[in-house]
């Protein structure tokens, strides 16, 4: 099979690879769609932790080609989606049920050759059942989307508030869609593309601010008296996480969702999170939120429409990953199949 190998830093192949033998507990899928993440950039720039070499890809989904002699509920033709997230069940942090904490988590696409390939060998516990008719670049989306549900479940919204979603891409609007969901009264997005916030006032948000043009600051305090309630950071830079904090109302809640490239810090003054009694969260990947994400796409609760896609074959690898580095469009997917 053909597949997006991560050499070592800055170095990408397309390689033919043998498949491996199908052990007991494994399904093979043939690859539909798999998504490319910001953190995909972040692995071949250095800025993110991956074992190469290693196959490239852990937002994807695909038929099931094969299944190995003790998997019972899955067979050959069914469309699924996959979780990369694999813990090791015997840990302190598994132990508590902080799965995503693993001290051994290997991720598909990270530390096992993940979806960026023709063909990819799973474990059976980490294959979800779409829907029949689900379009291959929706079903892709379920994993970023689990993870924007953990990111929900942690940021604590309540009926009425008002929520700052810096950064109006792919998660920012994810996000954004979900904390209408949860009951924000009033959603506010920031975000430089023209593009992205066109898409985002026809995803319900309910004001749309340009850094570029508007003082962010002063149009928060315009818009609620005091500032935020909740301020989710999708963006994952220094200076957009120091804003989230500038945005947040005495009392609110700021949330690091967006991945800032490892070694990054910012100034802090621990004064201001002291007198604005902040409460500061980070959010890590998906512990069992991929069913409910499902659910949200499935249902429409969470819609992708509108978002601009750009397809490659698996040769254009490069041109994804730069259209994903430039934010050129929503989401960059490569198609084995095309």
């Amino acid at each position: 099979m053909r597949a997006v190998q991560f050499e070592r830093l800055h170095e990408i192949n397309i390689v033919t690879k043998s498949i491996p033998p199908l052990r007991p507990d494994d399904v093979l899928i043939e690859v539909e769609a798999c998504g490319i993440c910001g953190t995909d950039v972040h692995i071949v720039e250095g800025t993110s932790r991956s074992t190469p070499p290693v196959v490239l890809g852990h937002e994807y989904c695909g038929v099931v080609m094969d299944v190995g002699s003790g998997v019972q509920d899955l067979q050959a033709g069914q469309r699924v989606a996959v979780d990369p997230n694999i813990c090791c069940g015997t840990c302190t942090y598994c132990h508590r049920g902080l799965v995503h904490l693993c001290s051994n988590l290997r991720a598909l696409g990270v530390d096992r050759d993940g979806g960026m390939a023709e063909r990819s060998l799973v474990p059976a516990t980490q294959v979800f059942r779409v829907p029949e008719g689900m379009p291959p670049e929706i079903a892709a989306m379920v994993e970023p989307l689990s993870c924007g549900v953990h990111g929900i479940d942690l940021a604590g919204i309540r009926t009425g508030d008002t929520v700052v979603v810096i950064g109006g891409g792919t998660m920012g609007l994810v996000m954004a869609q979900l904390a209408r969901a949860s009951g924000a009264a009033r959603v506010i997005v920031v975000e430089p593309s023209e593009h992205k916030r066109t898409v985002a006032r026809r995803r319900g948000v309910d004001h749309v601010l340009d850094p570029a043009t508007d003082d962010i600051h002063s149009a928060v305090l315009d818009l609620t008296g005091v500032g935020a309630d909740v301020v989710i950071e999708c963006v994952g830079t220094p200076e957009t996480v120091r804003l989230s904090m500038d945005l947040a109302r005495r009392g609110a809640t700021v949330e690091i969702f967006g991945v800032c490239p490892i070694g990054a810090t910012l100034p802090l003054e621990p004064n201001m999170v002291y007198f604005k009694e902040l409460k500061i969260v980070g959010s890590y990947i998906n512990p069992h939120t991929f069913d409910r994400a499902l659910s949200l796409l499935a249902s429409g609760v969470v819609s992708t429409e509108g978002f601009s896609i750009e397809r490659f074959p698996l040769e254009g690898v490069e041109e994804a990953l730069r259209s994903t580095r430039e934010g050129r469009a929503m989401k960059s997917m490569l198609i084995p199949k095309s």
